[in-house]
């Protein structure tokens, strides 16, 4: 079982005046992918409070994975990715490229999001959007492959290699 964290990102969420759909679709998403949720939160768009959230997280908590929901657009508000990307030890593009490309096949806006993914220790930390609609399609598009990824950074796989 992995052990998940999912923080959202939301100044209005996080005083109350908007109910977080976008975390409970991902919260019922990562089930499917043998994941116990063990920490949930929304806090306002904060970097510093986003940086010391996926620290504590990362570090304390021993999760697996971290995935947020909001904050990666192009609002001056908007600092999840850059958060993310000063946490990281390094980062895994890959994951935000394919959401970025399918998602482009929905709608032109995709092109718009500043997601990131990366690796701290050995949790996968990865952004997704902040609309429910968008949570889901990105969130299904890489939902297949993070049980492999979540395993080999775990080293519970050492040779990668398919026959």
């Amino acid at each position: 079982m992995y052990r998940v964290g999912v923080l959202t990102l939301s100044d209005r969420g996080a005083k109350g005046e908007r109910e977080d759909l976008s975390g409970q679709i991902i919260q019922d998403m990562v089930k499917t992918i043998n994941c116990e949720v063990i920490n949930y939160e929304v806090i306002p768009d904060d970097k510093s409070l986003i940086k010391e959230k996926l620290c504590q997280w990362s570090d304390g908590e021993n999760l697996s994975l971290i995935l947020t929901t909001g904050g990666t657009g192009l609002s001056p508000r908007d600092c999840t990715p850059d958060a993310t990307l000063e946490v990281v030890e390094y980062e895994v593009p890959g994951i935000a490229e394919t959401m970025r490309r399918e998602s482009m096949k929905k709608t032109s806006r995709a092109m718009l999001s500043r997601a990131a993914a990366g690796v701290r220790g050995r949790t996968l930390i990865i952004n997704l959007p902040g609309s429910p609609k968008g949570v889901r399609e990105c969130l299904e598009v890489i939902l297949e492959t993070l049980p492999h990824g979540l395993d080999v950074l775990q080293g519970r796989v050492e040779d990668c290699v398919r026959p």
